[in-house]
């Protein structure tokens, strides 16, 4: 649009091309100098300083948004004189781009991305997030086909009516995508007519526009091919096939509508999901160690609560979608064992299935806000290069526990219950199932005290709902990195920024 100053730039950030600006904001195209990686910079014109405020407390919002499909913030500066933040440049094309090309989709595909659209906004329903308007222009579509949203978060109250907003407006503007002719145009086009509430007595709601949008996707997967046809059958197809595809076509789509409707006055809701607690900030300074000495650590945050199934299970379905493009080993550490190929916890489609019906595993209760266990030290560090964040290390979890805490080892251990259940395995800065619950992988390895001249091992931190004599501060050491257990799960931390 319109070139950057000369060497003009915010902090770090190096600004190539101004995008877009209006009354209080500019959007830049901009380079990350530390990492030389393009990102979009918003920044607060110096005239508007007094939306100062408002203008942070949205960009809040938007760093609260942990989806995998939806845009990433970096990080915010609010100085003397500059306040802006830094945010993922989503790569590909957007569909509006596609829309104005006259580049329509078929509607296996366009209904596999309306249901991708659905699931990141039933995430801001779940987190009570509002939103601001989506349009198609917010809605980019990579190379390889995986399609990810603007982080359209702000500091709001969440309502049913932004939902409805969202919902009409792409089943008005997503009509232009819709390829005529192709196997689905019919089913696709009346989805669109329901999302603009036609022949509806009330709106569809996201949950809605999913679960029809995989009954289309179903629908035109590729058949099996069918059992060869008698004479006089494949005579009868010669005959007249397009009336005979026309009807089934015909009857089918009636079929899907009357179904629908007929479960559409009365939908069952999904069960209630409580907000997950806020990472907690851990301050830079000098912080006691596990060892009984003292280390120097730079500001962190840590995640108040071990990784969840719900969490993970965000994870696998990436790693699924990547796998079409054989994409599934991305986010692998280097030296992960070349025989390692998957991420899936041990019994996993059990637990998992267990989790969402809120029934029990291996004879517990579990939902999806219990924590992820099954797993190994490949498995979390390839969740957190995902997230983009990091396992804490051994210091930095002990320094995390050890604040406002006098003595951790009083901490009352939890069983393995979701992370929003009431407990008093809680610190005082809120961090949840330290003493008890699942033990947790953390980074590196490091000596056992007991034999400081021995081998460095792998730590396995906190306790664990399994051996009721484990506190905050039991620690285990082993060479395995491929160990699993039942009781075995991981937590995360962040920059401070």
């Amino acid at each position: 649009m319109n070139p950057a100053p000369d060497d003009r730039r915010l902090g770090e950030y190096h600004l190539k091309e101004l995008l877009s600006e209006n009354a209080l904001t500019r959007t830049w195209l901009a380079e990350q100098i530390s990492v030389s990686r393009r990102v979009l910079v918003d920044e607060l014109r110096e005239n508007q300083a007094h939306h100062k405020h408002a203008f942070l407390a949205d960009v809040r919002a938007k760093a609260a948004v942990e989806h995998p499909l939806i845009g990433s913030v970096y990080e915010a500066v609010d100085e003397p004189g500059r306040c802006f933040f830094a945010h993922e440049l989503l790569p590909g094309a957007t569909l509006d781009d596609r829309r104005k090309a006259a580049e329509p989709f078929k509607p296996a595909r366009l209904a596999h991305m309306l249901r991708r659209i659905s699931e990141a906004h039933l995430q801001h329903e779940t987190m009570g997030q509002a939103t601001s308007p989506l349009g198609l222009e917010n809605i980019h579509l990579d190379d390889q086909g995986v399609i990810r949203l603007d982080n359209l978060a702000i500091a709001d109250t969440r309502t049913p009516e932004q939902a409805t907003r969202d919902i009409t407006h792409l089943g008005q503007a997503l009509r232009a995508l819709v390829a005529d002719g192709q196997p689905g145009s019919t089913r696709m086009l009346t989805l669109l007519g329901w999302m603009r509430g036609k022949d509806l007595e009330s709106p569809l709601s996201w949950e809605q526009v999913r679960d029809v949008c995989v009954q289309i996707e179903q629908q035109l997967a590729d058949p099996l091919p069918p059992p060869s046809p008698t004479k006089s059958a494949a005579y009868a197809r010669k005959k007249n096939p397009v009336a005979i595809i026309a009807v089934a076509g015909g009857l089918a789509l009636l079929v899907m509508l009357a179904l629908f409707l007929s479960h559409r006055p009365k939908p069952l809701p999904a069960p209630p999901r409580s907000l997950l607690p806020d990472a907690v900030l851990i301050p830079a300074g000098k912080h006691p160690t596990p060892d009984g000495t003292e280390e120097e650590l730079k500001a962190f945050r840590i995640s108040a609560h071990e990784v969840t199934i719900g969490q993970y299970a965000a994870f696998i379905e990436t790693l699924e979608t990547l796998a079409k493009d054989h994409r599934e080993r991305t986010f692998d550490h280097e030296n992960q064992p070349a025989e390692k190929t998957s991420h899936l916890p041990d019994d996993w489609a059990a637990l998992f299935a267990a989790a969402k019906a809120n029934e029990n595993w291996n004879n517990h209760p579990v939902t999806l806000d219990s924590p992820v266990v099954g797993v190994d030290w490949w498995d979390a560090s390839a969740y957190a290069e995902w997230q983009q964040v990091r396992l804490a290390t051994q210091e930095e979890w002990f320094a995390a526990l050890s604040q406002n805490t006098p003595v951790p080892a009083s901490i009352k251990p939890a069983a393995w219950i979701p992370v929003t259940s009431e407990t008093a395995d809680r610190t005082p800065l809120g961090l949840i199932g330290m003493a008890g619950s699942v033990c947790e992988w953390t980074r590196r390895p490091a000596a056992n005290p007991a034999n400081p001249l021995g081998e460095r091992k792998w730590v396995i931190i906190g306790g664990s709902f399994l051996k009721p004599a484990t506190n905050a501060l039991t620690r285990e050491w082993t060479n395995d990195r491929s160990l699993r257990r039942t009781d075995l799960g991981f937590r995360v931390v962040f920059d401070a920024n």
